[in-house]
């Protein structure tokens, strides 16, 4: 049976498209009707396009049923009446529909206008979204209600209606300036297209257990659905964390996307990992988020490319090999080097974060007392780029860099020990008054992705401490019985993949595989309960805010091949279970 999409959840969309239908929730009473979406230039346009409602005796009808999979969503009306929508790569929606007519409501605004175009076809031009939509009829008829007043239209009302047979077909084509005739292949070929895109994209995944069957093809949908073609500021294909609310790249979002894609997709992979590095500013400055439109540098994000790029090397050693190094040595070279002179405080040697925002934990209790934070995960996260840089140096052939390069990571190492560690935990100093922070935030385990780096007692300390957070759903990021933990408080108790996924890398590690596979079953089993939403709920494993976010379908890819499958051997593919005989498999 074909995955069903629940589109309160996870949108209806493709590959590469801008496009997605979805129900907005966040629009209130406005968003229980499905609308048509576009997803360029988050935060700077309106991505709510048209309201979608069945027609039929000359008024709007309800439908009975919404039914959407991967290739194909259906407006059920009552009997066997229906419309189909099918999203083509060129940016172009596909309708069919049978004994029933399509109603699509624009929401009016300044200058938001509609006008006839040759041919019988209609342009709208939704100017807050920043984007164009001529509508053509290629099957029945075409009739818009859109009376002019001076500069703008009182209404935009687009139908298309059957033909005596009962049947209408059209097309919605998005465009900026210029509208240019694009090949309409027949409806029933589009669909035959759209399926045999997205099981290729099957083929292409990491496996899992077979346990997690329906789970693995929802979070293979999520990223396949969320990847848009380049365009604007974007050169490369770019995986967006959701065609809901969060539809842009975040700059430590898309390693974990990367991540996933390095098994099988090696050349996608490279796209998501240096989608923010194209984008290094004259500082060396990675962007906090980038979209076609717009990016933005008022924060940036934790350094975890090089950890990143290290997993991505040990998955897939001939995919990334010295070419593609060679392309990535010098921006992460910069980066680090930015983060060691300018987010130093003077006299110190360890680096600050000045918000929240820039650790990726947004608002962690570690940044309650106030900026600047020399903060224990940030100086880790330094150190394993700094060795990864020693290694890739090494590979290209700079072995005076790889060896100060290496230094430079055991000193930082050692320094994090001696100035952060206290009894058994890592603290935070803030600047300038050296004020010691200590509270109840997963964020200060981090530093055990260092692994045996770190001196025994430190490893045997942290553990523990691990184990305090963790909950029957996987890893609270604030610990429950802290007074300052919030059910829903983002980065004060909920559940996150990326804090899981680092954690558990610095588990094995450690060697203490067992745990780490009881955290992976854990998250993996809430994820396949609850979907693919950007946190959870720590202690009931309820899904919150985004629904359908890639970095967690990402993160439940990676857990499911890596510690779980060896716990079954039947692991699942497309056509049905099969040994995978991946070195991170074996």
């Amino acid at each position: 049976m074909p995955l069903q999409l629940d589109l309160h959840h996870t949108p209806f969309s493709r590959c590469g498209s801008y496009f997605s239908i979805s129900f907005p929730t966040w629009l209130g009473r406005a968003g229980r009707e499905l609308h048509l979406l576009t997803h360029h230039g988050h935060g700077c346009i309106r991505r709510e396009l048209f309201r979608i409602g069945l027609h039929a005796g000359g008024r709007k009808v309800a439908p009975a049923r919404v039914d959407a999979t991967p290739v194909r969503l259906r407006l059920k009306a009552k009997g066997k009446s229906h419309v189909t929508f099918c999203i083509s790569p060129s940016e172009t929606v596909r309708i069919r529909g049978e004994g029933v007519g399509l109603r699509m409501v624009l929401p009016v605004g300044p200058h938001v206008v509609a006008h006839p175009a040759p041919g019988g076809r209609w342009v709208v031009n939704a100017r807050l979204s920043r984007r164009k939509y001529l509508f053509e009829c290629l099957r029945g008829r075409l009739q818009v209600d859109a009376p002019w007043r001076t500069t703008t239209c009182e209404r935009i009302v687009v139908r298309f209606l059957p033909d005596e047979s009962g049947v209408f077909e059209g097309a919605i084509d998005e465009f900026q300036s210029t509208w240019l005739p694009r090949r309409r292949p027949a409806f029933e070929r589009c669909l035959r297209e759209v399926e045999k895109d997205f099981a290729a994209w099957l083929e292409r995944q990491p496996c899992a257990p077979r346990t997690l069957r329906r789970a693995w093809e929802h979070a293979a949908y999520v990223n396949w659905s969320a990847l848009v073609h380049p365009e604007g500021l974007l050169t490369r294909p770019a995986m967006f964390m959701s065609k809901r609310v969060m539809d842009q790249v975040w700059s430590w979002d898309h390693c974990f996307n990367a991540m996933a894609l390095a098994y099988r997709h090696p050349a996608l992979a490279w796209d998501q990992f240096m989608v923010i590095l194209d984008q290094q500013d004259a500082h060396g400055v990675f962007p906090d988020t980038v979209n076609d439109v717009c990016r933005q540098y008022n924060f940036t994000k934790p350094p975890v490319h090089g950890w990143t790029l290290g997993f991505m090397r040990r998955r897939n050693p001939r995919a990334f090999g010295r070419k593609r190094l060679r392309e990535a040595y010098r921006p992460l070279v910069r980066w680090t080097d930015w983060w060691m002179t300018s987010r130093v405080w003077p006299g110190d040697v360890l680096p600050h974060y000045l918000h929240g925002n820039d650790s990726g934990w947004d608002n962690s209790t570690l940044f309650d007392e106030g900026v600047p934070v020399v903060a224990p995960d940030l100086a880790a996260f330094l150190a394993l780029q700094m060795e990864e840089l020693s290694e890739v140096a090494k590979v290209l052939g700079r072995n005076r860099a790889a060896r100060r390069w290496r230094e430079a990571s055991r000193q930082l190492v050692r320094e994090l020990v001696a100035q952060l560690w206290r009894d058994d935990r890592f603290v935070a100093v803030r600047r300038p008054d050296a004020k010691l922070i200590d509270c109840d935030s997963l964020i200060t385990c981090l530093p055990v992705v260092l692994g045996h780096r770190l001196p025994e007692a430190v490893q045997r300390a942290l553990v523990r401490r691990i184990g305090t957070f963790l909950t029957e759903h996987g890893l609270a990021t604030e610990r429950p019985s802290s007074g300052r933990y919030e059910s829903d408080g983002y980065w004060r108790g909920p559940i996150w993949a990326p804090s899981t996924m680092l954690i558990v890398s610095g588990l094995r590690a450690l060697g203490r595989e067992a745990l780490a596979r009881k955290i992976a079953r854990r998250f993996c089993r809430m994820c396949a309960r609850s979907g693919f939403a950007e946190n959870f709920n720590a202690l009931t494993g309820e899904a919150l805010r985004d629904r359908a976010y890639t970095w967690t379908s990402s993160v439940f890819l990676v857990l499911a091949h890596e510690y779980l499958t060896r716990l079954q051997p039947g692991l699942t593919r497309p056509g049905g279970p099969r040994r995978d005989r991946s070195r991170a498999a074996r």
